[in-house]
């Protein structure tokens, strides 16, 4: 088992916790956030709206979007993210850079492949281009996770993580730019546009630091046989055996924390369109207060983890999202088509809680993680809450049929009772492993 020192009471004052932001491996999380959530937006938005736009039917598109089951799925190929050196890369770029470059290559040539099709003229290609973006981006993920993992102490991962949703947003930001430039001009120019930004995403992770944490225990022993075994079993069982009983709390509080947003969040759209909101004013309001809020909400959720420690920060997250969720109950019942105050505090609110409970959440998730198995570890963790919530999010519009959109909003809202409960079973009598304490020693050393 990797070493660990006993959680320290380190304290933190004002100054520290901000000036934390402004550190390089903050500008570099920043940046790999963008190169990680470029190729998500256009595969899951921009790819379904250039399809309708050259004519492909609905029901066409609907299985493309299975190509987007690479991010649930990539766990299974994250342990040879985690264990297998590329041929000359990784000797000139390190085991987890030499894995983002390659993975940043795969997002650009599927990205200039779907700019060289057309749908009209057989999918096949598009098919193609799309399954090299989608898997792709998926191992861009696996490998982004493991190096912010091991490039920051847990009391860093906070800021982290709210630096690498950041990048998330303005990669959001520019695949609308994209949209725009398919406007303006076509959709290959907007492709291509897009491949251009991760070249140069790709171009900015050579100067990035390569994280030593856990390279010396990526080294496998044994035949072909026994290395597959250790690498799919061993970050497993290694997890198991750090948690003991509280591995079943543990996995039960990630399934749970965050399916009141996911859950509320598909619902949230339809609301709008029926109670007769104009359309412009709708996202006029997301991306301009709305993104503002956005992005308040993951630096004070940074902050917030830093200064109070993760697991209160994780209690702030829960308060305020039964808040802000039960204001689209408040919405529902009382707002008319011109009611755009209360519009935009229902959607201020959500995306602020929004970004603070990303913060947080991805924080927890980073500190159970041991920087020797981070990425197969981390993309197993990541699954568990993905799968579980966005199953359960397609029975969201049943719900809402039966029984209209204010107990709909009170009942998803409610779902954070039980998650609350369970984070104060952790608290109290946890281990310092299930609260995400314990400080792997190499890591602590950054």
């Amino acid at each position: 088992m990797t070493d660990v020192i006993q959680p320290g009471g380190d304290k933190r004052g004002w100054r520290e916790t901000v000036l934390v932001y402004f550190t390089p491996v903050m500008l570099s999380m920043l940046i790999l956030g963008f190169a990680s959530g470029l190729p998500l937006y256009m595969v899951f938005q921009k790819l379904s709206f250039w399809l309708r736009d050259a004519g492909i039917e609905r029901s066409t598109i609907g299985f493309f979007y299975w190509v987007t089951l690479s991010y649930t799925l990539k766990f299974l190929w994250s342990p040879i993210v985690d264990r297998v050196k590329i041929p000359i890369l990784h000797s000139l770029f390190g085991a987890r850079r030499s894995w983002i470059v390659t993975a940043i290559t795969g997002t650009i040539a599927g990205l200039v492949i779907i700019s060289q099709t057309d749908p009209t003229q057989g999918l096949l290609p598009v098919a193609i281009g799309a399954l090299l973006l989608s898997y792709s981006g998926a191992t861009l993920d696996v490998a982004i996770d493991a190096w912010r993992i091991e490039s920051a102490p847990n009391r860093m991962q906070a800021n982290m993580a709210a630096a690498y949703s950041l990048g998330y947003r303005f990669a959001y930001m520019t695949s609308g730019v994209g949209l725009a430039i398919s406007e303006w001009s076509d959709w290959t120019w907007s492709f291509l546009a897009m491949a251009l930004a991760m070249g140069i995403s790709m171009v900015l992770v050579f100067f990035i630091k390569e994280p030593a944490a856990g390279a010396g225990k990526r080294e496998l022993e044994g035949g072909f046989a026994s290395k597959v075994v250790n690498a799919v079993w061993e970050p497993f069982k290694q997890f198991l055996g750090r948690l003991g009983f509280w591995f079943f709390p543990v996995i039960a509080l990630i399934m749970i924390y965050r399916m009141s947003d996911f859950t509320m969040g598909v619902m949230a759209s339809p609301l709008y369109a029926d109670i007769g909101f104009n359309r412009a004013i709708v996202g006029g309001i997301q991306s301009g207060p709305g993104l503002i809020a956005t992005f308040t909400g993951l630096f004070i959720g940074g902050v917030a983890a830093f200064r109070f420690g993760l697991m209160r920060a994780m209690v702030i997250g829960l308060i305020i999202t039964f808040i802000t969720n039960g204001a689209y109950a408040w919405l529902a019942a009382t707002a008319g088509p011109d009611s755009i105050w209360q519009l935009t505090v229902a959607i201020v609110g959500d995306n602020l809680a929004g970004g603070f409970v990303t913060t947080v959440f991805i924080a927890y998730l980073s500190s159970l993680v041991d920087p020797a198995n981070a990425a197969t570890q981390y993309a197993l963790l990541a699954s568990f809450y993905a799968l579980v919530s966005k199953f359960l999010s397609g029975f969201s519009g049943v719900l809402a049929d039966a029984v209209g959109y204010v107990y709909f909003f009170i009942i998803t809202a409610s779902v954070t009772i039980p998650a609350a409960l369970l984070l104060a079973f952790v608290m109290i009598a946890g281990t310092e492993a299930a609260k995400g304490k314990l400080k792997f020693a190499e890591r602590e050393t950054i």
